[in-house]
């Protein structure tokens, strides 16, 4: 009985990874994310991305996130950037601070395409915790709370994916509730 549960979970597990490959939209903020569309393409229709595409904006990182890629994109949302302190997007996305804002985006991209199903096995052979390099030259740790996946900044600060598998012709978004910083 227990096979023919897993057999059939993982048949429709199967189904709903092929479903949006096949461009099937997967729904984030309100919009339809298509894996046809490019990381921009699809995060500008998300209402709860505006912050996030302000600062992709403000950082001048568009054209690198249209390029081809594959990027894994760990996606907070407006109210992950609300947690921060009063002032501190309004700061980070003026022209001077530019540097900073960029070395943080991009700690929330790593190359390649990471979906689930990779990062769980990345943990997995870690043993409970993997280190993910950003491009920004950091790390994040990846970690397991029951079947949520939970990112570790280097500050010591916590994220859950709550949105998984947002495939994208040039790679993968995860949302996540709290923004990851570097040191």
């Amino acid at each position: 009985m227990k096979k023919i549960a897993l057999l059939i979970m993982s048949a429709f597990i199967l189904n709903a990874s092929f479903a949006q490959k096949m461009d099937k939209p997967v729904t984030v903020g309100g919009a339809p994310m298509y894996a046809s569309k490019d990381i921009i393409d699809n995060a500008v229709n998300s209402a709860d991305h505006k912050t996030l595409v302000a600062a992709v904006k403000a950082a001048g990182l568009v054209e690198t996130l249209k390029s081809a890629g594959p990027f894994t994109v760990f996606a907070p949302t407006d109210e992950a950037f609300a947690k921060l302190p009063a002032g501190t997007v309004e700061s980070l996305v003026k022209p001077e601070n530019k540097a900073t804002l960029t070395r943080i985006l991009t700690y929330h991209v790593v190359a390649g395409k990471w979906d689930v199903a990779a990062l769980t096995k990345l943990i997995k052979d870690g043993n409970g915790t993997a280190e993910i390099k950003t491009v920004s030259g950091g790390i994040l740790k990846a970690s397991m709370k029951g079947s949520k996946i939970m990112l570790t900044d280097e500050k010591g600060g916590m994220s859950t994916i709550t949105i998984k598998n947002v495939y994208q012709s040039n790679g993968v978004i995860h949302v996540i509730d709290t923004v990851v910083l570097p040191s």
